[in-house]
């Protein structure tokens, strides 16, 4: 098993609520590590996360933006704990990144979309492979389902207008004719909307 010589995090990103801060801090007071939280004038945070040993730290600055505490930072790690926690931390939070996990003769790049890994590739120096990609299946099924079920709706929309007119061109009464023209503005909004 090859072993892992460093992580990249590249424009990390994540976005917490005031609880989620909270437990933002609890998960790495859990992993063992030295913790400094720092709350600015301006009410941003700053979080200094350093291994036990004291040879590694991180700083996550967090700004204030409405109702959020937002960190977009770049590192990079060398550590187990402090690695191990900042993976568990980008899942837990749902956050969203481009991580290097560099090897001696490879690196493997994942990305991470709302804590989940959408994309594993493989970079050596021969090139790029893809080694996994979330499919959403479920999502692309319920898709088709919907396209289909819309489909169907344009053709009886599509039948109503054919009876309406040939029962405009059959009909003599003015009145009539205006309701039926009524009638065919709110079919033809209709298929509009389905259609778009």
């Amino acid at each position: 098993m090859a072993k892992r010589l460093a992580t990249e995090y590249v424009n990390a990103k994540l976005q917490l609520t005031n609880d989620e801060m909270a437990k933002f801090i609890r998960l790495f007071e859990e992993q063992q590590l030295r913790l400094e939280v720092l709350v600015l004038d301006n009410g941003n945070h700053e979080l200094v996360l350093e291994d036990v040993a004291g040879r590694e730290e991180v700083r996550l600055t967090f700004e204030r933006q409405q109702d959020y505490f937002v960190c977009v930072l770049s590192c990079r790690l060398v550590g187990p704990r402090l690695t191990n926690a900042m993976r568990k931390a980008v899942s837990a939070f749902r956050g969203s990144a481009t991580v290097n996990r560099i090897y001696s003769h490879y690196t493997m790049i994942y990305h991470y979309m709302n804590g989940t890994v959408m994309k594993i590739v493989e970079s050596t120096k021969s090139g790029n492979r893809v080694v996994f990609e979330f499919k959403d299946t479920l999502g692309q099924l319920e898709r088709v389902f919907r396209s289909r079920l819309i489909e169907r709706e344009i053709g009886l929309v599509n039948s109503a207008v054919n009876e309406l007119l040939d029962l405009r061109n059959q009909t003599k009464d003015a009145t009539e004719i205006a309701k039926i023209d009524e009638r065919l503005t709110e079919l033809t909004r209709k298929l509009f909307v389905l259609e778009a």
